[in-house]
């Protein structure tokens, strides 16, 4: 189970990391373009590893654990790495910043969660779609005005990056605080029998 094939789009994802980190310092044009298609693969391999191992059987332990790691580690790491470099600057920071916190945020309620006897959180259509929505816009982020420079300033590359992570930010905002009651209302029902119980899940956080 630790090599199949899920695990293995898994690992290739955290391996991603450095790479994206290291292209990010090269000023050339190939470079920027070569980090999106890098940061395009680890985003498909996202979702393709918890399709395939729901697919064929082959859940892992290893898998459940890495899987949402490899996710906030590719993330925080591109974030930052966009911060550095002027990407994103003044208010474009704030949705990054929110993204983030949502991040601990999860993490704190899946460790949590994991200490009682939780069916865990839904997964929702909404977060599916903050998901995409934040995946693109980094993208667009990574070519920047490399990319612009590429349509001859016909597109505003840049703008729209910064446009869709503030989608993504409201988004980020609107799922987190839903988990968050969710976690709460799963607390206070482990403390107090008579509370309702929690909603069945339907899969783990978006």
């Amino acid at each position: 189970m630790v090599t199949s094939l899920p695990n293995l789009l898994t690992y290739s994802r955290i391996a991603a990391i450095p790479v994206l980190i290291a292209l990010f310092y090269v000023p050339d044009a190939w470079a920027s373009w070569t980090c999106l298609v890098i940061y395009a693969a680890a985003a498909i391999t996202d979702y393709l590893d918890g399709k395939l191992a729901r697919a064929w059987g082959a859940t892992s332990m290893i898998g459940r654990l890495l899987d949402p790691i490899a996710d906030k580690m590719l993330v925080t790491a591109v974030l930052f790495m966009l911060a550095a470099f002027g990407r994103l600057q003044g208010w474009s920071v704030l949705p990054a910043v929110i993204i983030l916190l949502r991040e601990v945020l999860i993490s704190g309620l899946r460790e949590f969660l994991a200490g009682m006897n939780s069916r865990g959180l839904p997964v929702t259509s909404l977060a599916k779609w903050k998901t995409a929505i934040q995946m693109l816009a980094i993208g667009f982020l990574i070519v920047g005005e490399t990319g612009t420079r590429a349509f001859d300033g016909r597109l505003p590359v840049t703008e729209i990056g910064i446009a869709g992570i503030w989608i993504a930010a409201v988004l980020t905002l609107v799922t987190g605080w839903s988990y968050l009651r969710e976690g709460v209302r799963q607390a206070i029902t482990e403390d107090d029998p008579r509370a309702p119980p929690p909603a069945k899940a339907a899969g783990t956080f978006g």
